[in-house]
Formats: structure tokens, C-alpha cells, sequence
């Protein structure tokens, strides 16, 4: 399908509601502090999301902070929503400590959460199917009657209609009977088809007037396309969440939802503007969450727009089209050529036009640079993850860029001292021009050692060299049938204060793999500063 040009937006408003705070928080492994939250939806209010649930105050005193700080946050444009369930059975709404707690945050949006399941309100809530219709009309009247946004989320509702539609129905009704501003259809255990989505939903907006909402599960591998059948069907708010966190299996991912909407179906979400800051934001949440980037999310992932192969990346070289469904720097992503095994001399001249490498034709050089390229990565070099290693190879083979330092000599000694806990000593000797420069660091480790001996050794040379750190080592064994002998691959990660690069080493020596890795790191980070 042909994007939809940014000029040709013309569909109705969709409305962007996130319970990432909420919802996705009950993704396992993921705990969002009350500081965390605030820096979170800072974020979604500078992308322009509308809603921003905070979580259920009433649950947690984390959530209770929340909502107090926010208040003095003074967000641009989005809402601040809080979450609860209706009123207990046999209580009064305004005798409901749950619904209080909502009233004390000053939140300007209520999302009530309901039954609409016969079969839940019997065996969950065991109570009467009239006594929960009365609980969802108090709730929603009593919100109403504070001066808050409503919105009634009704929980299990595609399970529900299935199973008796009548009485689903009712529930939605006794919702917009006592003044709902939004009804929000949840597929709840996440098993709904996409078909059935959308024809319920235009079932629902054409027999109600109040505006309706999705709320999608990802059990199915089917929430995002869930979301788009409701927002076909006539819905004009979509919840989910950022990177698609959730209990479970996860929610609708709003970094798929928002881009398909807005360039593939010519629905107006957010602004165009706003929508380049999404990978950004995608990445930021899943730093604060502390769980690692998914590379091959799309529209936001680091694989997102990523080439390979030979015959790909020479037809995107003549039209992006070829090969990508739409310009990667509308959600703020970016095209990215991989040279590997797969690569072909494409690859190569669009990776070194990227390092800044002026390759004026092909040539037979280049040609020869490819296959060792590819000879590299049988051996087990992987360049896909360390491109510092792959520029330094590149501008070795055309005559760019020689070494800042050679190695004559290393030792590395590891053992104990009187009993106490193992650490490394490594002695080294290089040569800076006609400068020779011996000298030993200790470490806590061999790679360590080596580090720290390498930087005392380049130190007084290239003092540039002490605002770098290393940041990340990764051991890959690449033959486990070898054993301790086997060929390993060891992935540097070095930082300084305006940039991350990784580097590679390989060898059946863990310290050899590990010291080429290194050398590349310091010689990369060399040539960036520029040093002579």
C-alpha cells in the first residue's frame, strides 16, 4: 500500500489515550518509581499524546505521589487520567474510599473500569447482573458530578458480547445513561480477530451517540491490528502503550498504532512534527524501564529500516521505495546499510559515503575489500554490531587512516596475592611514531588490566585518551562443540561524553579477541578527536 502523504491527512481525529504508567507497568520485569512516571510523561506530553494515565492511586502510595507531583509539572497539552474500578457492590459511590482517592489527585480525567461480562460479574464480582449495571450509573454520575472527563472502560467487553450481547450492551448503556464522555471497548484477555473487532465496534457506534473508545491485548500477536479495525469501525480513541508493554503479552504498541494511523490510513492523531520524535521517545521509555531496545520493533527499531543484502541495498541506493515501506525520518528513524557476509560493493560504498569515506567508482579494491569482508565474518566477525571496527577497516583498505600506536610487546599475569581475591597485571609495550612507551597497570580482571595498561601507556601521548570509558563487554562463543578451546567473539562498548561506539575482536584466546576489540576502541576514538 502507497503511504499516505503527510499533505493528504484528512480522516477524522483519533485521540491517543497512554497507560504505559498503568497498564504497561504491569509488564513483568517492569517497575516505574514515582520520579520515573513524571520524567515518562513529560515525554508523552512533548509527543503530544492526549491522555496520560497515571496509574490507580487508590492501589499504591507510588501512585498517590505521582499524581501530586505532576500537578506542579505544568504539561503542554496532554491530560492527566487516573484509573479505578466502579463502586463495590452494595456501596455507595461517594462512600467508595477507591473513588475518593481519584476525586484527591486532581486528576481531570477519571477512567472507570466495569463488568461487562455476565460471566465475570457472576464469578469475580459475585454479585447480581442489576446490582453491577448500578454500580457502573453511580460511579460514572458521581465522577460527572465532581466536574471530571469520564471515561468508562468496559472490561472483557468482546468476551462478554459473545456470550450475551444484551446484557453487554446494557452495560455500556447504563455508562452513557449517567453522562459517560467516552465508552471504551476492551478486548481484555486479548484472544479477539480482527473481523469481529470491527464489526462489533460499528455495531456499538451506530446504535450509541457518545464517542468510543479501543483498548487492545496483544495475546494474539493481534492488538495493534485490533486497534486499527476499531478506528475503521468508527472508534476515535485508541489506548496502548509505548514499546507495547503489558501484562502479559503486552498491549497495543502506540509506536506502531500512531504511524499506521496517521501515514498508511490518513487518520490525523498528532502532528507531523511531533510523530519525527518517536523513536526517541520509544528508546527512552525502555532506558527508564531497564529493558533492553527490541532492534526489530517496527517503525522505531534500530532494524527498522536496516539492508543487507547486496541486491537491496543497490536498488535503495537508486529509490529508497524499492525496498522501505515509507521515510524512516518521519517516526525520527533512520535508514541504516549493514555490510556483512550477505553485502555486496552497494553496501560497501553507501557505508563508506556514510563515514565520510570519498570512494569516487567502484574498483577493483573495493571489490577485494568486500570479500575480505566476507572472509572476516566466516572467521566470526560481526560488523553489523560494531561499526568503529568496520570504518577503521574501511579507511585501512583505501589509504584513509593509519594506526595512532603499534604493539610490540604484552604480558598478562593473573593469580592471587597471600590468599586474597584474583586480579590481573598486564605489561605492555608500544610504539607511538618513534616513541616507545613500557609500562604495567593491575585490574580486577585480564581485560581490565588491559585497559587500564593501555590508557597509562597512551596517556602523556594522547591525553584525549582519558574521557573514554568502556561501557558494555559481550563474550559470544562461536564453536561450543570446542569447548575451552573454542573461537570466541568479544563486543567492546566505549563512551565519552558525546558518543557510544562498539568495536570487535575474535581469536580462540578470549584475551587476544578482547585486546583487538580494545586497540580498535582507542584507535577509533582517537581519530574522532582528531588527534594528530
Amino acid at each position: 500500500m502507497k503511504p499516505i502523504k503527510v499533505d493528504e491527512v484528512k480522516q477524522p481525529r483519533i485521540f491517543i489515550y497512554d497507560t504505559t504508567l498503568r497498564d504497561g507497568a504491569q509488564g513483568e520485569g517492569i517497575s516505574f518509581s514515582a520520579l520515573d512516571k513524571i520524567k515518562i510523561a513529560v515525554k508523552l506530553d512533548s509527543l503530544g499524546i492526549h491522555y496520560i494515565e497515571g496509574g490507580w492511586p487508590g492501589s499504591n502510595p507510588k501512585d498517590i505521589e505521582f499524581f501530586h507531583k505532576i500537578k506542579t509539572v505544568g504539561l503542554k497539552q496532554a491530560k492527566i487520567s487516573a484509573f479505578t474500578s466502579t463502586c463495590k457492590p452494595g456501596r455507595a459511590a461517594e462512600e467508595d474510599n477507591n473513588l475518593q482517592t481519584v476525586i484527591e489527585t486532581g486528576a481531570q480525567v477519571a477512567c472507570i473500569v466495569g463488568k461487562s461480562w455476565d460471566f465475570h460479574v457472576e464469578q469475580a464480582l459475585q454479585t447480581s447482573l442489576e446490582e453491577n449495571l448500578r454500580m457502573i450509573r453511580d460511579s460514572v454520575a458521581y465522577f460527572k458530578k465532581q466536574g471530571l472527563e469520564v471515561i468508562f472502560d468496559a472490561e472483557h467487553f468482546f468476551d462478554g458480547f459473545k456470550a450475551n450481547s444484551t446484557y453487554t450492551l446494557r452495560c455500556l448503556e447504563a455508562a452513557v445513561q449517567a453522562g459517560t464522555d467516552w465508552i471504551c471497548l476492551c478486548d481484555t484477555n486479548g484472544g479477539s480477530m480482527p473481523w469481529d473487532i470491527e464489526k462489533v465496534v460499528a455495531q456499538v457506534v451506530n446504535e450509541f451517540a457518545c464517542p468510543v473508545a479501543i483498548h487492545t491485548h496483544n495475546d494474539g500477536e493481534l492488538a495493534v491490528v485490533n486497534a486499527l479495525a476499531a478506528i475503521r469501525a468508527g472508534a476515535t480513541q485508541v489506548q496502548g502503550t509505548i514499546n507495547g508493554y503489558g501484562e502479559r503479552c503486552g498491549n497495543a504498541n502506540l509506536c506502531s498504532v500512531i504511524p499506521n494511523l496517521q501515514f498508511k490510513l490518513g487518520y490525523h492523531c498528532l502532528e507531523i512534527e511531533e510523530i519525527r520524535n518517536l523513536t526517541e521517545i520509544s528508546h527512552f521509555v525502555a532506558e527508564i524501564a531497564n529493558m533492553p531496545p527490541y532492534g526489530q520493533q517496527p517503525f522505531v527499531g534500530h532494524a527498522a529500516f536496516a539492508h543487507k543484502g547486496g541486491i537491496h541495498v543497490s536498488a535503495i541506493l537508486k529509490n529508497s521505495g524499492t525496498y522501505e515501506h515509507m521515510d524512516p525520518a518521519l517516526v525520527g528513524n533512520r535508514r541504516r546499510v549493514l555490510v556483512s557476509e550477505l553485502a555486496g560493493v552497494s553496501n560497501l560504498l553507501f557505508k563508506a559515503e556514510e563515514f565520510g569515506i570519498q570512494v569516487e567508482e567502484i574498483t577493483e579494491e573495493s571489490r577485494q575489500t568486500i570479500e575480505y569482508i566476507k572472509e572476516l565474518e566466516h572467521e566470526g566477525y560481526q560488523f553489523e554490531g560494531a561499526e568503529a571496527s568496520l570504518e577503521l577497516l574501511l579507511r585501512r583498505a583505501f589509504g584513509k587512516y593509519e594506526d595512532f600506536f603499534e604493539l610490540e610487546k604484552l604480558r598478562i599475569i593473573v593469580g592471587t596475592n597471600n590468599g586474597a581475591a584474583f586480579g590481573a597485571e598486564a605489561v605492555i609495550k608500544i610504539k607511538v611514531n618513534d616513541v616507545v612507551v613500557h609500562t604495567a597497570a593491575e585490574g580486577n580482571g585480564p581485560v581490565n588490566a588491559l585497559d587500564n595498561a593501555l590508557r597509562k601507556a597512551l596517556g602523556e601521548i594522547y591525553p584525549s585518551i582519558q574521557g573514554i570509558r568502556l561501557t558494555d563487554y559481550k563474550v559470544r562463543v562461536l564453536d561450543e562443540k570446542d569447548g575451552t578451546g573454542a573461537k570466541v567473539r568479544v563486543l567492546i562498548e566505549t563512551s565519552d561524553v558525546e558518543d557510544t561506539w562498539s568495536t570487535v575482536g575474535v581469536s580462540e584466546n578470549i584475551i587476544e579477541a578482547s585486546f583487538q576489540a580494545l586497540m580498535d576502541s582507542v584507535n577509533f576514538a582517537l581519530l574522532k578527536k582528531g588527534t594528530q
